[in-house]
């Protein structure tokens, strides 16, 4: 994959087919430590400890309709690749947490890119779902979260193509054009 964004919506829609009701994405960019950090966390259905050991293996999938899961190796892959570092943590009936932390001036890391169209789809994808997402760079902090912005629409669906438009435009002036870090 191309960019960041696109490992985390891979992820994310894990989420959803997890039966997830809220997840937190996060990506924390610390230039003087030469770190960048994303999370993504979900109250889904989690993953018993014997598939939580192989899920790894792109060979391994809960999907019915392949039988290969390539985005937690691949994710896991990039991270090592970047003189990172991959975990992931589950509970059974509780949730799944995948980090993944990456040398920033590494040359094998991809950019960030659209995390606005990320966001977008997922919404579109899932408009129950809520959302999370903060992202952070040195002292810098945004952070965009469905469920307050369903309370401020009211009776307004989220999916409106209207809110869909301000939504990413919204998510790209507030990551301050770092969709290249």
């Amino acid at each position: 994959m191309k960019e960041l964004a696109l490992y985390i919506l891979d992820l994310s829609q894990n989420s959803i087919r997890a039966g997830a009701k809220n997840i937190y994405i996060e990506i924390n960019i610390d230039t003087s430590k030469d770190m960048l950090k994303v999370s993504i966390e979900d109250d889904g259905c989690g993953m018993s400890k014997e598939l939580l050991k192989k899920v790894t293996d792109p060979f391994i999938t809960t999907r019915k309709e392949r039988k290969v899961g390539l985005g937690i190796p691949l994710f896991k892959e990039l991270a090592q690749l970047c003189e990172g570092n991959f975990e992931i943590f589950s509970v059974e009936g509780k949730g799944t947490k995948i980090i993944g932390t990456f040398k920033l001036s590494s040359i094998d890391l991809v950019p960030i890119g659209d995390m606005a169209s990320t966001i977008v789809s997922l919404i579109l994808s899932a408009p129950d779902l809520d959302i999370v997402y903060k992202y952070s760079k040195d002292n810098y902090e945004f952070l965009f979260d469905t469920k307050e912005l369903k309370k401020i629409l009211k009776e307004v669906n989220i999916n409106d193509i209207k809110v869909l438009s301000w939504i990413k435009e919204y998510v790209k002036e507030n990551m301050k054009g770092d969709t290249e870090v």
